[in-house]
């Protein structure tokens, strides 16, 4: 008996342990895990945190504003505003979804909607194939390789409003270098900015002439990771150049081409700039995409705060929707991104 109670209390005990460890596990007791997250990684945690702070003061409450201002009435007439020793106050209203509905309901959406699809669509694909193309040209042994390096990057080195304000005189009837040149070659000048389709065409040969130095940079470093012996290997094997590029280079850059494009069609989707000071949206609005529309409702006329602050949560919405559903294609086919 007395060797069954023994071995029963050291059970006993050693139950009691293992209850004690799982339930200091668990966080029943002890710390709890965000606790204990901060006492192991508090000096994380202190570089992070001002860096949070100001995030939350330059984008978070910006954001919480608009999102307030999307769900009233406000206007230039009714907000709140201070003149001399005088202090109006604002006397806008809750009005709900009614902006939105609004909007959605409207065609000068749709309209937009369309062309900022096509605008983003073609110009990221052109980014791409043409970058790709740069690309691979400068990951071979070139004479002068470093040079071109350098002239290519060049459009990306030039702000956005500067290189706007070069094409906008490239692109002017009369006085224009483009047009110059098609008069010295006999034949006639072209009105580039006064036609809605060759102002469509020149927004987005403007815009592809910026975008494409970054595109062409990342995929060039997605080249120079491949490893040589892949293509060595391939090589020996009988390999065309095709089939070179299509089994090792194009699965060598998917990471980092499913990188680019998502962040090239969230640039180019809000290419501000380039849209507002090559053609201002013109002629008439046919060049204007949605974020350059949201501008005008906010700053041209009577300013519609509300009716701008909608416009431009939708369009976050749109991107979100956008990231999201492209992040669980890539995952569906196996993209650890």
């Amino acid at each position: 008996m007395a060797v069954s109670t023994g071995r029963a209390t050291a059970a006993g005990g050693s139950a009691r342990g293992r209850s004690r460890r799982k339930g200091s596990k668990d966080g029943n007791e002890g710390p709890g895990r965000l606790r204990r997250a901060l006492s192991a990684h508090w000096y994380a945690w202190a570089m992070v945190t001002p860096v949070v702070v100001v995030m939350l003061v330059l984008i978070g409450w910006p954001l919480a504003r608009g999102v307030y201002l999307s769900l009233t009435d406000a206007t230039e007439a009714n907000i709140g505003r201070t003149i001399g020793v005088n202090v109006i106050p604002a006397s806008y209203e809750f009005v709900g979804l009614d902006n939105y509905l609004q909007i959605l309901t409207s065609s000068v959406f749709w309209g937009k909607l369309v062309w900022t699809v096509v605008w983003t669509v073609v110009c990221v694909a052109a980014h791409y194939g043409i970058g790709l193309g740069l690309a691979v040209m400068l990951n071979r042994k070139l004479r002068l390789r470093s040079l071109y390096r350098v002239l290519l990057i060049l459009p990306w080195a030039v702000p956005a409003f500067v290189a706007a304000f070069i094409w906008r005189y490239l692109y002017n009837s009369d006085y224009g270098v483009i047009n110059g040149f098609l008069k010295m070659a006999g034949l006639s000048g072209v009105g580039w900015l006064d036609d809605p389709t060759t102002a469509k065409i020149a927004v987005i040969a403007v815009n592809v002439w910026i975008g494409v130095p970054f595109m062409m940079l990342a995929l060039l470093g997605g080249l120079q990771s491949i490893p040589a012996e892949l293509y060595e290997a391939a090589e020996v094997d009988g390999a065309s150049a095709w089939q070179r590029f299509r089994a090792i280079t194009v699965p060598g850059l998917r990471q980092v081409s499913s990188t680019v494009v998502l962040l090239g069609t969230i640039w180019t989707f809000n290419m501000f700039p380039i849209i507002f000071l090559v053609t201002r949206g013109g002629p008439g609005s046919e060049t204007e995409i949605l974020v350059t529309y949201a501008f005008r409702e906010a700053f041209e006329g009577v300013r519609n705060y509300s009716g701008s602050a909608a416009w431009g949560v939708i369009i976050l919405l749109m991107l979100v929707v956008l990231a999201v559903g492209y992040r669980r294609t890539l995952r569906s086919q196996g993209d650890p991104w």
